[in-house]
């Protein structure tokens, strides 16, 4: 049956190719350091279950020790050309942008139809992780795509997916992170204590103003955290499901789903979110490294005012 684990053997192996690409890469002077780490990134998806707690963090500080003593790198190899480049614009136009949409249309579509399909009947695949299942199939279906309609060099996705990965550097794997801290502030109890505060400020008949302060707190711990992932735990623990569900009656669906896209309005706002916001504009070697965020501030508001209506209306009123 292929279920998460075969998701952690691709992963993997994509941090693998990052690894061999970086060490293919003689114009890259840190080349080794980009190796090693994206090498030891493929040593925790691959046997991560295997080592001790002991082993995980060792690896971790491994991995910080790298990045901190800053022995990551870029070099300026590239697969083609900038007049290759242009020439494949010129030619194929936006149409370049289809396999990458194969990508989550294999996701969505394969998730709706998955249980009108013999894929169900067959239990080829673990009816838990569908969507996470398909969306890997969907990465190798938009590799093959490619490699069968643009013709690159064999060693174009290691070469090209590592120059990418190293242009970001240790920032791609910031949301993993993120997400771990999360769950430690969950787990340390930050939740609760903040919910016995909310629950002692605000009347159990004032359901907007709970839902308000929710919406507002997952923002508020998105961007101290640069994560939506982070601060669910934190906010789930201490207002959506003790007061919004169980003293207010609310729908878990929308509460939880509205509630983390009010998050990721804090995450158009926030430096914290460094591998969304601060890395594009050094990519795009903007003047400013926080031009990205001003120019989302006014979205991230407006659609945050409209979360928060919509938790409201739809989690309480229909």
């Amino acid at each position: 049956m292929i279920n998460l684990l075969w998701l952690y053997v691709l992963a993997g192996a994509v941090f693998a190719g990052f690894a061999l690409g970086s060490a293919r890469d003689g114009t890259n002077a840190k080349r080794w350091g980009n190796a090693a780490f994206w090498s030891l990134l493929t040593l925790s998806f691959w046997f991560g279950d295997l080592f001790s707690d002991i082993g995980n963090g060792i690896l971790v500080l491994a991995l910080v020790a790298i990045a901190g003593t800053h022995l990551l790198g870029r070099g300026s190899k590239e697969s083609t050309s900038d007049q290759e480049r242009e020439l494949f614009c010129e030619r194929h136009g936006n149409k370049l942008f289809l396999p990458a949409l194969v990508i989550p249309f294999t996701a969505f579509v394969g998730t709706l139809l998955f249980n009108y399909t013999l894929l169900k009947a067959t239990g080829l695949i673990d009816p838990k992780a569908v969507t996470l299942v398909l969306l890997g199939c969907g990465v190798i279906i938009a590799l093959a795509i490619s490699y069968l309609w643009f013709r690159p060099p064999a060693p174009a996705a290691v070469d090209e997916g590592s120059r990418l990965a190293n242009s970001i550097g240790w920032a791609i794997v910031l949301p993993q992170m993120l997400a771990s801290l999360g769950v430690i502030f969950a787990s340390a109890g930050v939740g609760t204590t903040i919910g016995a505060l909310v629950g002692a400020i605000i009347p159990s008949d004032r359901v907007f103003l709970a839902v308000l302060v929710y919406a507002l707190g997952m923002v508020v711990f998105t961007m101290i955290m640069g994560n939506a992932f982070a601060a669910f735990p934190v906010m789930i623990a201490a207002i959506g499901i003790p007061i919004l569900i169980h003293a207010d009656g609310g729908n878990p669906a929308v509460i939880g789903a509205v509630g983390m896209l009010a998050g990721f309005c804090g995450t158009l706002m926030t430096p914290m979110a460094a591998n969304f916001n601060i890395v594009p504009a050094a990519l795009l070697e903007l003047k400013s490294q926080y031009a990205v965020i001003r120019a989302q501030v006014p979205t991230a508001i407006a659609l945050l005012i409209a979360n928060i209506i919509i938790l409201y209306v739809a989690g309480f009123h229909l």
